[in-house]
C-alpha cells in the first residue's frame, strides 16, 4: 500500500503546483495576495511554466518591480477601468529622475498584462513614468497608461513589446525610448501643445515605433502637436492607416533642434487619414511610405521577430 501513499503525496503536490500557477490579488482579502507585489515576490525564479496573477478591481497604490528573474509573468485584471496600479513618483522628487519615476518597471522577459490601468497620478509636474518596460518579448493587451510627460518608456536596446487595443495618454514625449515596439488598434491621446514620441532607436536596430491602425486624439486645448522628435539621431517612428486629429500639425515632424538629424531618422506615414493628415505639408525629411514598403511594416510578427522569430500573436 506504500506505493498508493507515494502516488497520493505526488498527485498532491503536482495539484500544489499546478494551483500555484495562478494567483489570485484582492484588496477585499478574498484572494490569496492583498497586494500585487507580494503576488510577484511569491512567484519563483525564472518559472518553467507561465504564471498568471489575476487582479480583481479596486485601486491599488503600489510602485511595483516584476524583477529580470520573475519571466513568463502574466497580469490578468477583472476590468481595464477599475482594476488600476497607481503611483505618483516624478522626477526632482527627492532622488527620483525619468528612469526611477515609474509606477511599474517590467524587467522579467515574456511579461503579459491585459484589462489593466496603469497610472502615473503625480500631474503635470514633469518627467513621470506611469510604465517602464525593459523586458524583451512583452505583450499588453486592452490596457489604459496614463500619465502626463514621459506616460510609457519603452526600453532599452533590443527589446521588442507589443501593444494591442490599448489607450496611451500624455503630453510630452509620453511614448519614448530605444526599443521596437509595436502599437496596433490603439487609441494615443494627446493632451498638451508638444510631442508625442520621443524614439531614441539605436543605430543599427532594424526597426523603432510601429503605429498600426491607431486612432491619434487630442483636447481642444491642445491644437498643436507634432507626431515625433528624435531623441537619438537614428529615430525611428511609423504610422500606417492611422486617424490622425485636427491637432497634428501639418509639418508632423520635429528635429528636436537638431538639424544634422533630419539625415539619419527615419519618420514615415501610409495612408494617414483625417483631419490631421496632411502628407503635401510634412517636412520634407519625413517619408510617405509606398504600399509595398508599408506592408512589411505592417506586420508584428516582422518587426518584432528579432533573431528567435518571435510572434506576438502567438
Amino acid at each position: 500500500m506504500k506505493w498508493i501513499a507515494v502516488l497520493v503525496l505526488s498527485l498532491a503536490g503536482f495539484l500544489a503546483q499546478a494551483q500555484q500557477q495562478k494567483l489570485v490579488v484582492a484588496q477585499d482579502g478574498s484572494g490569496d495576495y492583498t497586494s500585487i507585489q507580494a503576488a510577484v515576490d511569491a512567484i519563483p525564479a525564472f518559472p518553467s511554466e507561465r504564471m498568471e496573477i489575476q487582479i480583481r478591481n479596486g485601486v491599488y497604490k503600489e510602485k511595483l518591480v516584476i524583477s529580470s528573474w520573475k519571466t513568463k509573468v502574466s497580469f490578468i485584471g477583472e476590468d481595464r477601468d477599475k482594476t488600476i496600479i497607481v503611483w505618483d513618483d516624478y522626477s526632482g522628487k527627492g532622488n527620483i529622475n525619468t528612469f526611477t519615476s515609474y509606477t511599474v518597471l517590467v524587467q522579467g522577459n515574456e511579461f503579459r498584462a491585459q484589462n489593466l490601468t496603469f497610472e502615473n497620478s503625480a500631474g503635470p509636474v514633469g518627467q513621470a513614468v506611469a510604465l517602464h518596460v525593459e523586458a524583451d518579448r512583452c505583450v499588453f493587451t486592452n490596457c489604459r497608461i496614463v500619465g502626463n510627460q514621459d506616460t510609457l518608456y519603452a526600453g532599452v536596446d533590443n527589446s521588442r513589446q507589443y501593444y494591442q487595443n490599448c489607450y496611451i495618454e500624455g503630453t510630452t514625449d509620453f511614448i519614448f525610448g530605444p526599443a521596437t515596439a509595436f502599437f496596433e488598434n490603439c487609441t494615443i491621446h494627446c493632451k498638451k501643445n508638444s510631442y508625442i514620441t520621443a524614439a531614441s532607436t539605436p543605430q543599427g536596430q532594424p526597426y523603432g515605433f510601429v503605429f498600426l491602425n491607431c486612432t491619434v486624439t487630442g483636447i481642444p486645448e491642445a491644437p498643436k502637436v507634432y507626431l515625433g522628435r528624435p531623441w537619438r539621431p537614428f529615430a525611428q517612428t511609423v504610422f500606417l492607416n492611422s486617424t490622425l486629429g485636427a491637432h497634428i500639425r501639418p509639418e508632423g515632424w520635429h528635429n528636436w533642434s537638431k538639424p544634422e538629424a533630419e539625415k539619419t531618422t527615419f519618420y514615415a506615414e501610409y495612408n494617414s487619414t483625417g483631419p490631421g493628415a496632411a502628407p503635401e505639408k510634412r517636412v520634407a525629411w519625413s517619408k510617405q511610405l509606398k504600399k509595398k514598403e508599408a506592408k512589411k511594416l505592417a506586420k508584428p510578427e516582422v518587426v518584432l521577430a528579432g533573431q528567435d522569430h518571435w510572434n506576438p500573436k502567438k
